[in-house]
């Protein structure tokens, strides 16, 4: 029996495309280029800030990155002003949480974001202290697929990997999961399509957070 699960941020529990495509669109507009569409700010996110400026940066015509430091303080200070830019949960997923909570399920979200960001956002669409811990980029916490941000948190809520439960909607969330010791689920609502997932093997693969509940029944 899972006595813990650990979510993903973007893409997962909540639908933060907006105002990443947006904050991605006014960055590289500064340097002159086109704006992004949602489609491709999906597949530039979930490796961190970093890789999403770099990437975006690439697809515009920068090759040799020439404006990657500068559009990095640029980045940082627009996603700041409009990380909440739209920003709110997907179907099913605050009735599936206070599912969890009514169970006593730990409840955690381990993201790329950064770790100040990321907590505004949660704290935005889910309320303060909602859930049992927040673990975002930073406080020397190595990036996904790395495991170390979910070994934390497993040793947060005093149990194994193997009591924690990983949701995600990438590739990276995937890799984190297994490079944990921990089972997977797949979520197919996020920024990423059911191939990619399915090549990763995840435990489960859902549609729609009711498709999991069977689990803790």
């Amino acid at each position: 029996m899972y006595k813990s699960c650990i979510f993903d941020l973007d893409g997962t529990i909540i639908d933060t495309i907006q105002s990443m495509t947006h904050s991605i669109t006014l960055t590289v507009g500064r340097f002159g280029y086109a704006p992004l569409d949602e489609g491709h700010t999906k597949l530039f996110v979930g490796d961190g800030y970093r890789k999403l400026v770099e990437r975006a940066l690439l697809y515009s015509g920068d090759k040799d990155l020439v404006h990657y430091e500068e559009a990095l303080q640029i980045y940082e200070k627009t996603f700041r002003e409009n990380c909440l830019y739209k920003v709110k949960a997907y179907e099913g997923m605050p009735e599936f949480l206070n599912f969890l909570k009514d169970k006593g399920i730990k409840i955690g979200v381990l993201t790329n974001k950064g770790h100040e960001r990321a907590v505004e956002c949660v704290e935005a669409v889910y309320g303060k202290n909602y859930f049992d811990q927040i673990i975002g980029e930073g406080n020397g916490i190595r990036v996904k697929p790395d495991p170390a941000g979910a070994f934390l948190m497993a040793d947060r809520f005093k149990l194994s990997p193997s009591q924690c439960l990983y949701f995600g909607d990438t590739n990276t969330d995937m890799k984190t999961g297994t490079n944990a010791g921990m089972d997977t689920v797949g979520v197919t609502w996020g920024f990423r399509d059911r191939q990619e997932l399915e090549a990763f093997h995840p435990k489960y693969i859902i549609s729609h957070p009711d498709e999991i509940r069977h689990v803790f029944e």
